[in-house]
């Protein structure tokens, strides 16, 4: 887990002007892609959203905090190409109630429990305040591992297997390949200072569990 700069402060914008190539927001000139990544948070405009709504049929909604994430509208905004896995050094219910806690600045989009069972706390449109840094966070969906780093006992079989079958879905829906590129730790994240999931964590496992899942692991 990680508290993070990226806050959920919005862009002021004086004034929108849209139809051609580009839109001057705030005085600044933008681009199409910029005002595709805008246009929603304007005023009066949200995309759609259902309440208790979840992107991996079978998961628990326990919804995070609103000051752990910002809302967005990926991958039209920001485009999904990162796995992060992260290790809880706690329990379960510790790891929820944090997530939950406003001031605690940091949750992921997904929680795994030992079991195998999966609890959804951020929509995948979000950008969740995981990885302690702006860019993974934008670009990444992020997932918890209930256990500790230091206890290998902590990563059992039906974690392996239900935590594989939602990487497998999120890799399915996005686009991204089944790789130690862009499925990656915690520790990997440009300038963390956090060890998880580390040593204990069997990624030649992992990442052929996820395999195996494919595309059939659950539904859009």
């Amino acid at each position: 887990m990680e508290a993070t700069e990226d806050g959920p402060g919005r862009l002021k914008r004086r004034s929108l002007l849209a139809g051609g190539a580009a839109a001057a927001v705030g005085g600044a000139v933008l681009g199409r892609d910029e005002l595709a990544r805008l246009w929603w948070r304007l005023p009066g405009v949200e995309r759609p959203r259902t309440a208790g709504a979840v992107d991996f049929r079978g998961a628990l909604w326990v919804p995070a905090s609103p000051a752990n994430y910002r809302r967005a509208d990926r991958p039209d905004d920001y485009a999904v190409d990162r796995v992060v896995i992260h290790v809880t050094q706690g329990g379960y219910a510790s790891a929820v109630k944090v997530f939950r806690d406003p001031a605690h600045g940091a949750a992921a989009h997904y929680v795994v429990r030992r079991d195998g069972r999966v609890t959804q706390m951020i929509r995948e449109l979000d950008v969740a305040f995981h990885a302690g840094d702006r860019e993974y966070n934008e670009r990444s969906v992020g997932i918890e591992h209930v256990g500790f780093v230091a206890d290998p006992s902590s990563f059992t079989d039906a974690m392996y297997a239900g935590s594989a079958r939602l990487t497998a879905r999120v890799c399915a829906r996005y686009g991204i390949p089944v790789d130690r590129r862009h499925v990656v730790g915690h520790a990997e994240v440009p300038g963390t200072d956090h060890t998880d999931p580390g040593p204990h964590w069997d990624w030649d496992r992992y990442l052929r569990l996820v395999r195996r899942a494919g595309p059939a692991a659950g539904p859009a």
